[in-house]
C-alpha cells in the first residue's frame, strides 16, 4: 500500500493539541479534505490508534492556516474538530487553545515577519469570521518558546501568547451577545443565560441539575440522567441562539455554575457538549466571564453583581484550576453594558515537524476531481 505524506507541525495551543497545516497542502475540497484529516488522525475509533489523534476531543483538533483573504488580517485560520469516535469534522465553532499556535506556526512557515521582540499577527478566525491579535514573543526575530508564563492545565512554564479578541460578540449566532434578546430564557423548564462572545454558551445554575459545579467531570460523566436533561436544554437553545438544529454540532457548549471554591467569580463545568471538559475552552471562558460581569445573568447573580463599568479581571474555576480573562466593558450609549475588549494569556510550543502519512487511495478522490497537489508519495509508507 502507498501512502501519501503531507507536511505539518504538531503544536500544543494553550491545553490542546493536534497538527497545524498550511492550507496549501490539503485538498480544497472540504469533503476530500475531511477525509484525509479523519484518516490522519484515526478516526472513527476511539483509541485512534491508527493515526496521529489523542483519543481526545481536546488532542483531536486540526489548524488549518493561510495568507489571509481580508486586508485587516495577517492569516486565516480555519479549526476542525474531529471526532474521535465518529467519522466526522466539525468546522461550526473557533478554538482559542490552538488560536495560541497560530501566530508561532506563521511566523515559523514565513507568512508573518518576525518584528522586533514581539511580533503581533492578525488572524482572521474562518469559522466566525472574526478578527484575534495575537502578541508573540520573537527575540531575535525567532519565535520564542521559553518562559515564566503559567497556565492551569498544562505543566511548567512557557513564553506568554497574550490575545485580544476584537468584536466577537454573536460571531457564531447573528451578530448579539445575547441572541435571544433576554439577559435569562428558561429553557425545557431551566432558568438560563444564553449568551455568544466568542463561542455560544448556555449558563445555568448546577444548582437547578441538583449538582455544585464541584463534582469532578468523571463524576458528572457518570450521571446518565443528567447528561440526558442538559442535551434536552441544549437541542432547545440551539434554536433559540439561531444555530438551527444542532444535534449534529459541537455547539453551543452547556456551562453550569456554582459558588466559588478558591476565590474566582464562579465554579464551572462544561459540557462540549456531550463531555465533561477537563478545564474549560479558552472562547467559553471568555463568554461565561462575559456573562459574570453582564448585569441580570445566572452567571451574574453567582458572581455578586455584573454591569460594572471599566476595566475588569475575572477569575473563572474549573475542575483543574482557573482561566483569567481581562475585560473592558463600556456603555453601548442606550445604558447597557458592551464588551469593548476581552483577553487573555495562553502559552503554546512546536512538538514535532514532519509529514503526517495517510493511504493514497484517501486522497485518490481529488486526485480524480483534477485538484493540484504537492504531496510525496511513498511505496512503503516512508516520505519520499
Amino acid at each position: 500500500m502507498t501512502q501519501t505524506a503531507i507536511p505539518c507541525t504538531l503544536m500544543r495551543g494553550g491545553t490542546s493539541k493536534g497538527p497545524f497545516f498550511l492550507a496549501s497542502d490539503l485538498p480544497s475540497d472540504p469533503d476530500v479534505r475531511d477525509r484525509v484529516l479523519l484518516a490522519a488522525m484515526g478516526s472513527p475509533d476511539v483509541r485512534q490508534i491508527d493515526g496521529i489523534g489523542g483519543a481526545d476531543t481536546l488532542t483531536s483538533k486540526v489548524a488549518i492556516v493561510s495568507p489571509s483573504t481580508r486586508a485587516d488580517a495577517d492569516v486565516d485560520y480555519l479549526f476542525l474538530q474531529v471526532i474521535p469516535d465518529e467519522p466526522r469534522v466539525d468546522a461550526s465553532q473557533n478554538c482559542g487553545n490552538m488560536l495560541a499556535g497560530i501566530g508561532p506556526f506563521a511566523i515559523e512557515r514565513g507568512l508573518v515577519t518576525a518584528t522586533g521582540n514581539e511580533t503581533k499577527v492578525r488572524i482572521n478566525m474562518v469559522n466566525t469570521r472574526s478578527i484575534a491579535v495575537a502578541t508573540v514573543q520573537t527575540p531575535g526575530g525567532r519565535v520564542r518558546y521559553d518562559g515564566d508564563a503559567r497556565i492551569d492545565g498544562v505543566p511548567g512554564t512557557a513564553a506568554p501568547i497574550v490575545i485580544d479578541f476584537l468584536d466577537i460578540a454573536g460571531s457564531s449566532t447573528g451578530g448579539a451577545l445575547l441572541p435571544t434578546g433576554n439577559a435569562r430564557d428558561v429553557v425545557e423548564g431551566i432558568e438560563a443565560t444564553l449568551i455568544d462572545n466568542g463561542m455560544p454558551v448556555v449558563v445555568m445554575r448546577a444548582s437547578d441539575f441538583g449538582k455544585t459545579a464541584h463534582e469532578s467531570p468523571a463524576e458528572l460523566e457518570a450521571d446518565a440522567e443528567l447528561k440526558a436533561r442538559v442535551e434536552e436544554v441544549r437541542l432547545a437553545a440551539g434554536k433559540l441562539m439561531n444555530l438551527g438544529d444542532v444535534t449534529n454540532k459541537t455547539v453551543p457548549k452547556m456551562c453550569l455554575v456554582g459558588a466559588p471554591q478558591h476565590g474566582g467569580a464562579v465554579s464551572t463545568r462544561n459540557f462540549i457538549p456531550q463531555k465533561v471538559h477537563k478545564a474549560i475552552g479558552v472562547f467559553g471562558a471568555v463568554s461565561v466571564a462575559t456573562a459574570c460581569a453582564y448585569p441580570g445573568t445566572v452567571a451574574a447573580e453567582i458572581a455578586g453583581g455584573g454591569g460594572q463599568l471599566g476595566a475588569r479581571s475575572l477569575e473563572i474555576e474549573h475542575p483543574t484550576g482557573f482561566f483569567t480573562v481581562e475585560m473592558v466593558l463600556v456603555d453601548d450609549g442606550t445604558g447597557k453594558p458592551r464588551v469593548e475588549r476581552s483577553a487573555l494569556l495562553r502559552t503554546a510550543r512546536a512538538l514535532m515537524r514532519g509529514e503526517v502519512l495517510v493511504p493514497t487511495d484517501v486522497v485518490a478522490l481529488s486526485l480524480s476531481k483534477g485538484e493540484p497537489t504537492s504531496y510525496a508519495t511513498s511505496p512503503h509508507g516512508a516520505p519520499a
